[in-house]
C-alpha cells in the first residue's frame, strides 16, 4: 500500500483522537504520550491495535517499547506500508 506521508498522518491522528480521546490539534509529531497526553503503556497497545486495523500492518508490542512521541510511533507504522 502506497500512501503519502500526509494522509498516512492524518489517518493515524484520527485513530489516536479515538483511543487516547483527545483533540486532533493535540497530536502532532512532538506530542509526548505521557507528558503531554497522559497516555500509558495500555493506552498505547490500544493505539497500536487500531492502527493495525486501520493500516492493515501488525505493531508488536516489543516494537513499542521506547516509544515516547506521536512522532516515534507514527515513523514505526509509516516504515511499514
Amino acid at each position: 500500500m502506497s500512501m503519502d506521508s500526509e494522509k498516512a498522518f492524518g489517518l493515524f491522528r484520527g485513530c489516536a483522537v479515538d483511543v487516547l480521546q483527545v483533540e486532533a490539534d493535540q497530536i502532532r509529531l512532538e506530542t509526548r504520550f505521557i507528558e503531554d497526553l497522559d497516555a500509558d503503556s495500555l493506552d498505547l497497545l490500544e493505539l497500536a491495535l487500531a492502527v493495525e486495523e486501520v493500516f492493515g500492518v501488525r505493531v508488536v508490542e516489543e516494537e513499542l517499547r521506547g516509544i515516547e512521541t506521536i512522532g516515534q510511533a507514527y515513523d514505526l507504522v509509516y516504515s511499514k506500508l
